[in-house]
Formats: C-alpha cells, sequence, structure tokens
C-alpha cells in the first residue's frame, strides 16, 4: 500500500487514488476510497476539502482528522486516471505493516493458536529485520488480485465487523487493541524495539449489546476511533483528541447520527463556522454557546433538548448492586414501587424482592396470610412475592371499605325483640348475648346460628371469647364457660353477689367486675375462683387485665391499680368528678372516660395524672386505644381523636356528616374508624385526615327509634347489631363482607 509521498507532502485529492487515499488517511477504508474517487469523477474534480463531505461515510469528524494531511489543487484540464506516487513509507505505514502481517498470518495458521506474550512471527517468507528482499519497500508480499464483488464485500465486512484503538506504552512504543466483532476476541498488539510484535490474545468475551462495540471490554483510557475500516490490512489508529458530544451520539447503538433535520441543503458558511468555532478556546466557545442560545427560537432549543438530554440520561440503579439497588427502593412508596416495576426487566425483579415487601407489609401492619406461605411452598418456580401479593390483596380490601359497592349484607335474625348487650367476633365465628338470657352463635361465613347457649337466669350483659371458649357475666350474679363448637356449659362460676357488669379475659384467666363493688380473678379451665378484689365502694363498671396488673374503674369516682396475686391495690387514681365508665390499659399507661366528661391519662407505675383530655360534653361511652393513639366516643355525638403522649386533639370527627345521636360504639384501624350510634348509622371515618368517609349502614328506622348497639368489625367484615327501643326496627346482626376474590 502506497504511503502518501515525501514526508510532510500532503496528499492531493484531486489526484489521489483509491489505494493512496485509503492508506494515508485515517478513517478511510477502501469502500470510502472509492466513494471519494467516484465522487470527484462526478463533480469533475473537487473545489476544496469540504466537498468530501457530500461523498457517503464522510463526516466532519474524519474531515477534522485528516485537515493536516490533505489539499485540494485544482487541476488546469480534465482529469486523468489516478496513479499511484511512488515515495517511501512514512512512519504511519511503517506501523501498518508488522499489523497486517499479524492479521493475515492468524487467518492462514488458525490451527496455531500463540501463547500469551508471545513473540509474534514474521510473514511467512518475509525476514524479521527491516531490509526488504524482494525490494518491495516494506510493504510484505502482495496479495492475489480478487474480484471486485468479493473486494466489495470484505469492505462491508470490514465496516460492520473490525474496529481498533492505540495508546502509547509505558516504553513509548506503539500498543494496538484490535477487536473482532464476529470472534469476539481482542488482541493486545505490542512494536518492541526491533521491529517485531507483541501479541497478548484475551478469551473471548461476550458482548452487552450485538450492534455495537462494549465499551466496558475496553480497559480505562482507550478510546475507539470512529469511522475506521479494517480488514486483512489492519493499521493503527490516531488517537483521538477531546471527545465530542457527536462521539456519544455516534456511540449509542441504533441511532441515526441526526434526527428530524429538514431537507435542506447546508448553507456554504457553515463549515468556516464550525472551524472557527472549534478554533476558539473552551470558555469563548461557552461564551458563543450563550449568545446562540439566546438568538435561538423555542422550537430550536426544545430540539436541542431532545438531542442532548437522552445522551446524559443514566439507569443508576441497574449500575449500582443489588443490595444497594434494593435500599434506594426502600425509600419508595408501593405506589411508586408499582410503577418502577414497569420500567424495565430489571427494575420489576427488584420490585419483586419478597424482603422489600415484606418491610412495605410492616410498615403497614400486614400479616402474611397462612394462605400464602402454603401457596409459596407449593410453587418454589414461581417468582412472585407473597408479601407483595398480600399488600396488594389488603390494598384492594382497603379500597372496598372506602369506596367499593356495598354488597347486601348478611341479616342473622335470633333474639326477637330483646336488646343485644354484648357482642364478639372471632375469626368466622359471631356470638351475641342479650337480655333475654341467652348466647347465639353464628357463622359468619353462611350466617346461620350454629349453637345457642341456654343456662343464664338472667339477662345476659357482658361476655369474652377466645378461639372457641366464651365466657359471659349475668344479671344471675354468676359467669359460664361455654364450648362453643358443642354449645355446652363446661364451668358456672359463683362467687358475686351482684350483676356481673363487666369482665376481661387474658390467657386462660378472666376478670370479672361487679355491681357488688369487687372484683373476682377466675381460672377458666379449672372453674377456680383465684383472688378476691375489694376496695370499690360502689359498682365496678370497667375492667382491663394485662395478666399482671388489674385496673377497674368504678362508680365511686376512681380508677384502681391492683397486684391479683397479692390482692392489694397499688393505685388509687383520684381526680374525676363523676362515675368512670371506660378503661383503656396498654402495660404502661391507663386510660379512663367518665361522666365528667373529661379523660384522664394516668402512669400506671407512679399513678400520676399524665394528662386530663377536655373537649368532650358529654359521658364518654367508649374508647379504644392503640399505640399513642387513642380515638374516644361520645354521647355528645362526636368522635375526637388523641394523641396521649402529647395530650392534644388530632382530629374531632364531625361536620355535616356527623351523627346525630349519642355515639354507642367504635373501633379503628391503621386506616378508618368506624363508628356506630342511636341515630341508626355506622359510618367510616379516615383516622389520618378525620374526614368522613361514606354510612356503611343507615337504617330505615334511623331518627324515629332505630338504633345500632355494638359494631365489631375484623379486616375484611363488619358486624352490627341493631335494634329499636319502641319496636320500630327488628333485632338482628347485620353482616358486611369486604373481602376480595382471590384469583
Amino acid at each position: 500500500m502506497s504511503g502518501p509521498g515525501p514526508a510532510g507532502a500532503k496528499l492531493d485529492i484531486n489526484r489521489a487514488g483509491v489505494a493512496e487515499l485509503e492508506g494515508a488517511l485515517s478513517g478511510i477504508g477502501r469502500r470510502r476510497a472509492r466513494g471519494i474517487v467516484r465522487k470527484r469523477e462526478e463533480l469533475k474534480g473537487f473545489t476544496c476539502l469540504d466537498d468530501l463531505l457530500h461523498v457517503k461515510g464522510i463526516t466532519t469528524r474524519i474531515l477534522e482528522l485528516n485537515s493536516q494531511r490533505m489539499t485540494c489543487r485544482r487541476c488546469p484540464g480534465p482529469e486523468g486516471p489516478p496513479r499511484a506516487s511512488p515515495a517511501p513509507l512514512g512512519d504511519s505505514e511503517e506501523r501498518r505493516a508488522p499489523v497486517a502481517q499479524v492479521v493475515a498470518e492468524e487467518e492462514e495458521e488458525e490451527e496455531e493458536a500463540p501463547g500469551p506474550w508471545e513473540q509474534e512471527r514474521p510473514w511467512k517468507g518475509t525476514p524479521r529485520s527491516g531490509a526488504d528482499p524482494d525490494g518491495s519497500g516494506g510493504q510484505g508480499p502482495q496479495e492475489p488480485p480478487r474480484s471486485t464483488r468479493e473486494e466489495e464485500e470484505e469492505e462491508e465486512e470490514e465496516e460492520e465487523e473490525g474496529s481498533c484503538c492505540s495508546e502509547e506504552g509505558e516504553d513509548s512504543s506503539n500498543v494496538y487493541l484490535y477487536y473482532t466483532l464476529g470472534e469476539r476476541w481482542i488482541d493486545y498488539l505490542q512494536r518492541t524495539g526491533d521491529g517485531g510484535l507483541l501479541r497478548h490474545l484475551r478469551p473471548k468475551m461476550k458482548r452487552k449489546s450485538e450492534n455495537g462495540l462494549d465499551g466496558r471490554a475496553l480497559s480505562p483510557g482507550k478510546k475507539l476511533c470512529k469511522g475506521s475500516d479494517y480488514g486483512r490490512t489492519l493499521g493503527p489508529c490516531t488517537p483521538s483528541p477531546t471527545t465530542t458530544f457527536g462521539d456519544l451520539r455516534n456511540a449509542k447503538v441504533g441511532q441515526a447520527r441526526r434526527r428530524h433535520i429538514p431537507p435542506v441543503a447546508p448553507p456554504p458558511e457553515l463549515q468556516d463556522w464550525l472551524r472557527t468555532f472549534q478554533r476558539w478556546s473552551g470558555p469563548e466557545k461557552l461564551l458563543a454557546l450563550d449568545e446562540l442560545i439566546d438568538r435561538c427560537e423555542p422550537a430550536q432549543i426544545k430540539y436541542m433538548m431532545q438531542i442532548i438530554e437522552p445522551q446524559f440520561q443514566r439507569d443508576f440503579i441497574s449500575l449500582l448492586p443489588k443490595e444497594l439497588a434494593l435500599y434506594v427502593l426502600s425509600f419508595l412508596e408501593p405506589r411508586d414501587l408499582l410503577r418502577a416495576a414497569q420500567t424495565c426487566r430489571y427494575w420489576r425483579v427488584l420490585a419483586e424482592d419478597n424482603l422489600l415487601w415484606r418491610e412495605k407489609c410492616r410498615e403497614e401492619g400486614i400479616e402474611e396470610p397462612l394462605h400464602l406461605r402454603k401457596r409459596r411452598l407449593l410453587s418454589p418456580g414461581f417468582m412472585y412475592s407473597p408479601w407483595k401479593f398480600a399488600f396488594l390483596r389488603q390494598h384492594r380490601i382497603d379500597m372496598n371499605w372506602r369506596s367499593g359497592e356495598l354488597r347486601p349484607p348478611k341479616v342473622l335474625k335470633g333474639h326477637d325483640d330483646h336488646v343485644i348487650t354484648c357482642l364478639q367476633f372471632c375469626g368466622n365465628r359471631i356470638v351475641s348475648g342479650s337480655d333475654d338470657n341467652t348466647l347465639k352463635v353464628w357463622s359468619a361465613v353462611t350466617g346461620e346460628c350454629v349453637q345457642t347457649l341456654v343456662g343464664h337466669t338472667g339477662g345476659v350483659w357482658s361476655s369474652q371469647m377466645r378461639d372457641s371458649i366464651v365466657i359471659s357475666g349475668s344479671t344471675d350474679r354468676t359467669l359460664k364457660v361455654w364450648n362453643a363448637d358443642s354449645g355446652e356449659c363446661v364451668h358456672t362460676l359463683y362467687g358475686h353477689t351482684s350483676t356481673v357488669r363487666c369482665m376481661h379475659l387474658h390467657g386462660n384467666r378472666v376478670v370479672s367486675g361487679s355491681r357488688d363493688a369487687t372484683l373476682r380473678l377466675w381460672d377458666i379451665e379449672t372453674g377456680q375462683c383465684l383472688h378476691v378484689l375489694m376496695g370499690h365502694v360502689a359498682a365496678v363498671r370497667c375492667v382491663q387485665y394485662d395478666g399482671n396488673k388489674v385496673v377497674s374503674g368504678a362508680y365511686d369516682y376512681t380508677v384502681k391499680v391492683w397486684d391479683p396475686e397479692s390482692e392489694s391495690c397499688t393505685h388509687t387514681l383520684q381526680g374525676h368528678t363523676n362515675r368512670v365508665y371506660s378503661l383503656q390499659f396498654d402495660g404502661t399507661h391507663i386510660v379512663s372516660g367518665s361522666l365528667d366528661t373529661s379523660i384522664r391519662v394516668w402512669d400506671v407505675e407512679s399513678g400520676n395524672c399524665l394528662h386530663t383530655l377536655m373537649g368532650h360534653q358529654s359521658l364518654t361511652s367508649g374508647m379504644e386505644l392503640r399505640d399513642n393513639i387513642l380515638v374516644s366516643g361520645n354521647a355528645d355525638s362526636t368522635v375526637k381523636i388523641w394523641d396521649i403522649k402529647t395530650g392534644q386533639c388530632l382530629q374531632t370527627l364531625q361536620g355535616p356528616s356527623k351523627h346525630q345521636s349519642a355515639v354507642t360504639c367504635l373501633q379503628f384501624s391503621s386506616k378508618f374508624v368506624v363508628t356506630s350510634s342511636d341515630d341508626g348509622t355506622v359510618k367510616l371515618w379516615d383516622l389520618k385526615t378525620g374526614e368522613f368517609v361514606r354510612n356503611l349502614v343507615a337504617l330505615e328506622s334511623g331518627g324515629s327509634g332505630g338504633v345500632v348497639w355494638r359494631i365489631r368489625a375484623s379486616n375484611t367484615k363488619l358486624v352490627c347489631a341493631v335494634g329499636s327501643r319502641n319496636g320500630t326496627e327488628e333485632t338482628k346482626l347485620l353482616v358486611l363482607d369486604f373481602d376480595v376474590d382471590l384469583k
């Protein structure tokens, strides 16, 4: 291959042949060289170097790289056929020949794979020294002539499959990196002092993309030269100057180099303008760009953003280790996690992580249902997250409570026109107690009455339930322990001398409070009375038991803390000025509600009153405490949400949709508050905002005698005990279902 001419001489693009163009210019393969010659014949000669931009494959970048190696001298007459100028080899050609030998040799001797850093053997029949025995000027043996069709096919393969880069070695010798896409291997070729080459053959490596080079296969500092054509004859690339934005765009696989450009001829001053811009320093370029942007129209700025923004977008999640990526995703809300799962396949894998969704479930207080654990064991190869399934199921249930269509409730009738005085709901079993002296056990699934517990001789006014064990207290002054499955009375507990008005079950022990002003601790397995707590001077109205301490509230305006084992009163909490009707106890704090309209928060260890919660106008008929959140219902028709640690009222559930009569019962979860009232309605409220959500039950007789006496709710069901005091509403239980169908 001929060189460009004597050292320092420039190649005349109006006279150079294909071989000269290919050998002397960087990034010009045989195909582009032929294109230059054809365009020159078409234009009857080039008038300037910029005419090369009309040749397919010649870019501004290639033109800039070779601007110091080319010239354009206009011929006075018709241009003759190009011929190669006999000239000695330049430095570039000397470096190219050994590499060409290595590649050609590898094709001829593929069965002999050299080891790492093996001394490269010279071309067959060519001495290792720089002498040229055949006088060919160091070009090496001539290849046999090939057909034009074969050459064109090789040129296409060269442009599609070959690329190389070079860098200076530690000993100032050139190191060439030859990257073959088709074979997927990399050679390091290093020139030695005596003119030979050392080759380091790396093992085959897979690429990330089949359509372009995998930049991660290159060591840091090596930059691929754009537009280089190398096939059987391989030459060194000129190291690229500072990477431009055009390089970044060209490196994007599958992207066209220009997008959305209108089909107009480039203005004649464009190349001069670009060369002027290229000569400026960095600060001068920034200044020019600032001025240029000020003169652009919005549509042009939008076009620039469409070009620039995608180049700087990075999927940082996919670049992080999985542990860090999951840690980042853990800060997202569940709704954002579901959206992230739609981004790409890898993000979906991360967003399906079971531990990630387990934490989200724990934040929401969701426990993994048993059927999910069984399903996961039965399907070990199914890549889904059971915790995510549980979270989504709970979300759908919440949406059913909030806005789902209200299905017709199951109606459970059985107490005739008597008042339902107590209600328990556990699992799929409902137990209702009435002043008709009986308790009834219902199936929450079918709505059938499973058992009727008969044995009391007076009205039932209190009850507790655990699994299949039911304990009831009656005006007949006894407690009874029942088996809900068989309907059998297991024990009858005698000892109180008046109505058993309240009780609290913990484990196998139950504490009962009576109008005889005493409390008794019972063992429900043996039926024995273990301890009697005496000290109140009026009826005991409410009691709480945590297995260690007993707390009771009475009509004598006091709250007492008891040690049941020693049967001693450790604290008498005084402060209320009227009867105490309701209690809550979490092991640390005691909350008492009284007819004096106040609610007091006490410390169980010291007996001190921590806060007095004022705001209600009448009797606090019901309360529920979870963590530091207290919800209280009052006969003044309002419901309040408190923080017992600060004593502040967080929300008052009122407004145009508030209850129109006394609140009879309430229950709340992490999201909702459910309240019932004498006005015949059951209302749903948002716990955090205090906003009214909707009516879950609204009796037709509401306002004219219809009453909702008691409510009990689970995650998916709501049980309401309704009736009336004047016969306008039949006594019954309503069961509303908010569950979702499992697909």
